[in-house]
């Protein structure tokens, strides 16, 4: 199969690439860090790269929290327009079959129980409550302690800054596609992806390489809040594997968009996983600092279960040692 990979110079689309390649498939790289020329946001570049053609791997995006409306029309360009245009140009070229990088950060907040109210959804959290170190959201029927669950597909979509609402967006351009061509699209909602050639030093980087940064310079990695957020760490190279067992696999129906969460099925917290790439580095402990970054949720991990029973996926990386050698800085670079 011939794959366009957009955004394939990138960290995950880099990954995306060898992954294809490695499995017999011919993947060529749509990427302005390859080629200024080559943005998705360029009808006739998009039009000439599908030529011959059969899926396209869709990885391009502007990334990062989005968490102001400074850089809305930025987002919304990169990322929307482009989307819209690919699908465009796939559309008039005949390319029927999509992979989209979706992001967790379509749900907001995570799934929460209450001991009384049962599953319960709470708004954002108040400044007040963030200032004064009380980070854990409470029940916004009776405002009693939340048990922080995992979040299946079927959860309800609360994009709460910038950044989620295009990748919600891209979403739903790619259902709309699908249901206008007959084409078969997959959404795969990554979850806190890291590992080799992760961007450093970047405001768009994500919170592994901030750490690792710090642990570069000598310094201890500095976390926020409390430390006890719940993420799910995903190694690249796993993220990657999904990609091409979705462009492989003989679903998606026709017509629809399907979308899986994933990630590595392990819960570990953001102070956790300072402490574990701390230790294997032989840095400074972390500092827990008891800031805060408007925008961000206090906990958000998947149910990947149903990528791995629809398409037979599953991790390989474990989180110890995705950590051991993303802190060697190796192989690829990282």
């Amino acid at each position: 199969m011939r794959v366009l990979v957009t955004g394939g110079a990138g960290f995950i689309g880099s990954h995306v690439v060898d992954a294809l390649r490695a499995r017999g498939h011919e993947a060529v790289v749509y990427d302005v860090r390859a080629d200024p020329g080559a943005d998705v946001r360029n009808p006739e570049a998009v039009a000439r790269a599908l030529v011959g053609v059969d899926a396209v791997c869709h990885q391009a995006a502007m990334v990062g929290l989005g968490d102001g409306v400074a850089d809305a029309a930025e987002y919304v360009s990169r990322n929307d327009l482009g989307t819209a245009v690919l699908l465009a140009g796939m559309a008039a070229a005949g390319v029927r079959r999509l992979v989209l990088a979706g992001s967790m950060v379509v749900y907001g907040e995570g799934r929460y129980e209450c001991p009384r109210d049962g599953v319960v959804r709470p708004g954002p959290r108040e400044v007040a409550d963030l200032e004064a170190g009380r980070f854990e959201p409470g029940c916004p029927l009776c405002g009693r302690e939340l048990a922080p669950r995992l979040v299946s597909e079927e959860a309800a979509v609360d994009p709460r800054n910038v950044y989620a609402t295009t990748k919600l967006t891209q979403e739903h351009l790619a259902a709309a596609w699908a249901r206008s061509t007959g084409g078969a699209a997959v959404s795969l909602r990554y979850h806190n992806v890291y590992g080799p050639r992760m961007p450093r030093d970047t405001p768009y980087a994500g919170v592994a390489s901030f750490f690792l940064s710090a642990l570069a310079r000598g310094e201890a990695p500095r976390v926020f809040e409390d430390g006890r957020q719940r993420r799910d760490f995903v190694h690249v190279r796993d993220v990657a594997t999904a990609n091409a067992t979705a462009l492989e696999a003989s679903g998606p129906t026709a017509g629809t968009l399907a979308v899986y969460n994933t990630g590595s099925g392990e819960v570990h917290t953001v102070g956790e996983m300072a402490r574990t790439l701390a230790s294997a580095y032989g840095g400074p402990a972390p500092v827990t600092t008891g800031q805060y970054r408007l925008g961000d949720v206090r906990h958000i991990t998947a149910d990947s279960s149903r990528l791995r029973a629809e398409l037979g996926w599953k991790p390989e990386v474990t989180f110890e040692e995705g950590m051991r050698e993303f802190a060697a800085g190796e192989p690829g670079g990282g």
